[in-house]
């Protein structure tokens, strides 16, 4: 069940990878992921806040990554959300992930199909990130996707504020943000 679960997963990131309207301004400057990124540090749970609605995340609340380094520097990474509502029936999918090549840790290729398929710049962009590694945003140069990441499953509206600055600054709709139902 758990490998269907996988492909079904897999499939549909890879379809709303070809598929899907932009978030980001036509005119928005080239997107920049953070200069530098600890990947250890950006190990562990993640929380998400807010993220542009997605085939592959219909449905989804409570939902939550967790990253684990691999002996090989490749990363494990188990998306989870909850069907429905924060209390539904809990959906995983597990997938690989690399940190793309002179990024600094910044960019991330990740691939939930069950073969490898070429990897090109990386489709997790990381273009925020606190010194404290406890929230992030998460997007890729089509604008398509947009993530808004929390070591907590809430954040301050301080915190709120500034994601929503540095999505705004980096070219995004946050209009276009769906909140997601945590605990």
């Amino acid at each position: 069940m758990f490998r269907l679960l996988t492909i079904a997963f897999g499939s549909l990131a890879l379809s709303a990878c070809m598929v899907g309207p932009s978030g980001r301004a036509k005119d928005a400057p080239p997107l920049e992921a953070v200069a530098s990124v600890d990947v250890e540090r950006y190990m562990g749970l993640w929380y998400e806040i807010a993220r542009y609605p997605t085939s592959f995340q219909k449905d989804c609340e409570g939902t939550t990554a967790e990253y684990r380094l691999r002996d090989d520097g490749r990363v494990d990474v188990l998306n989870t959300c909850r069907f429905g509502t924060k209390d539904g029936e809990a959906r995983s999918a597990g997938a690989v992930a690399r940190v793309m090549d002179g990024s600094n840790g910044a960019r991330i290729f990740v691939n939930f199909a069950p073969i490898p398929l070429p990897a090109g710049r990386g489709n997790y962009w990381i273009i925020h990130l606190d010194e404290g590694y406890q929230h992030a945003l998460v997007g890729e140069p089509s604008g398509r996707f947009l993530w808004m990441l929390s070591r907590t499953p809430a954040v301050t509206p301080d915190v709120r504020a500034e994601l929503y600055a540095a999505a705004v600054a980096a070219g995004y709709d946050i209009s276009m943000l769906k909140e997601t139902e945590q605990r």
